[in-house]
């Protein structure tokens, strides 16, 4: 356990106005006491399993603002980064496949994202995904069964792609689409409640650069950085569906309060072809064969997100421009 900090702040110095106002100093310290004690007793647990993640630390940092609620995070850094911790979160350390002898306490809500989330990875990667998506959804569902937690779970748009046959696709497709399956079902067979969320081509601050497991824009961003070329997997003509990470936690803060059942897809209208995307980059391109699993659309799916008032307000050539401005420096973007 990292950090543990309560998220009272705001009403402890309401409390502290209020009590200042008796000439009693007794009295003020019990009246102070008795305002703590209130807070906390009526503040709801929520846990977010991946909250050191890149897409876990934004929903955290957002949850946190809210001083109705206590944040916990079950992470096993994995590609999770104590250096994307927010103030104000306790950071637990463990698999979610042992989340009952990991959290001691009872929550209001479980954002599940705490899983494996990449495509062509995980065809090397299949004992791992197995173990994290799989043995580690499972142990949610009856976590969230044993203690009456609501569960919002983080399905995936490959699911959708290229007609429905996006499923299928890759090791990591077919188990979070198989799981959306597993959340209904389980949510129906023992009355646990749930909405499953879709995500499309997340970006933002924190996203990873380097290594296996970078993704697209902050792998442009390092390469324009250091005057690399931009790589395109072969034919270059799949579409996706870029969203700022912003947009993508208040949908999910939207939707673990206020959102039952599926089909609750967060994602950007707009489409660009990865040829697109570099050009917008304006780098050198390197095409690099075609591989296992990379679907060519994804159809997209945000009605019912947006019934609950919901839209998304950046704009991917807006952020490029952004970190042309600011030499390719992504901490210092900020669309808040």
């Amino acid at each position: 356990m990292v950090q543990k900090k309560t998220c009272v702040q705001g009403y402890l110095r309401i409390g502290l106005q209020k009590a200042w106002t008796f000439q009693n100093e007794r009295y003020r310290r019990r009246l102070l006491l008795d305002w703590v004690g209130e807070v906390l007793v009526n503040q709801k647990n929520i846990l977010v399993t991946g909250g050191a993640g890149f897409i876990g630390s934004h929903l955290c940092e957002l949850l946190v603002k809210n001083s109705n609620y206590r944040i916990y995070s079950l992470d096993n850094y994995f590609t999770g980064s104590e250096l994307n911790h927010v103030g104000g979160v306790t950071y637990i350390r463990g698999n979610t496949k042992d989340i009952e002898s990991l959290i001691n306490f009872t929550p209001e809500i479980v954002y599940h994202l705490g899983e494996y989330s990449r495509v062509e990875q995980s065809f090397e990667d299949l004992n791992t995904v197995w173990e994290f998506n799989k043995q580690g959804t499972f142990a949610v569902l009856n976590f969230c069964r044993k203690t009456g937690a609501k569960i919002v779970y983080a399905g995936s748009s490959t699911k959708f792609g290229d007609g429905g046959l996006g499923r299928s696709q890759s090791p990591y497709a077919w188990m979070k689409a198989s799981n959306t399956e597993l959340v209904q079902n389980y949510g129906a067979w023992f009355n646990v409640p749930y909405a499953i969320v879709y995500f499309y081509n997340v970006y933002g601050p924190r996203e990873i650069s380097v290594g296996k497991y970078a993704t697209l824009i902050a792998l442009y961003c390092e390469r324009m950085k250091n005057n690399q070329a931009l790589t395109i997997v072969s034919p270059g003509t799949q579409k996706r569906n870029f969203t700022h990470v912003d947009d993508i936690v208040k949908g999910l803060v939207l939707v673990g309060e206020n959102g039952e059942g599926d089909e609750f897809g967060i994602g950007s209208p707009d489409a660009y072809t990865i040829v697109a995307v570099a050009q917008m980059f304006s780098g050198k391109i390197e095409m690099l064969p075609e591989r296992k699993g990379n679907r060519m659309t994804a159809d997209i799916m945000t009605k019912k997100t947006e019934s609950l008032g919901w839209s998304p307000k950046v704009k991917l050539e807006s952020y490029i421009d952004m970190l042309k401005k600011n030499a390719w420096n992504k901490s210092d973007i900020d669309f808040c």
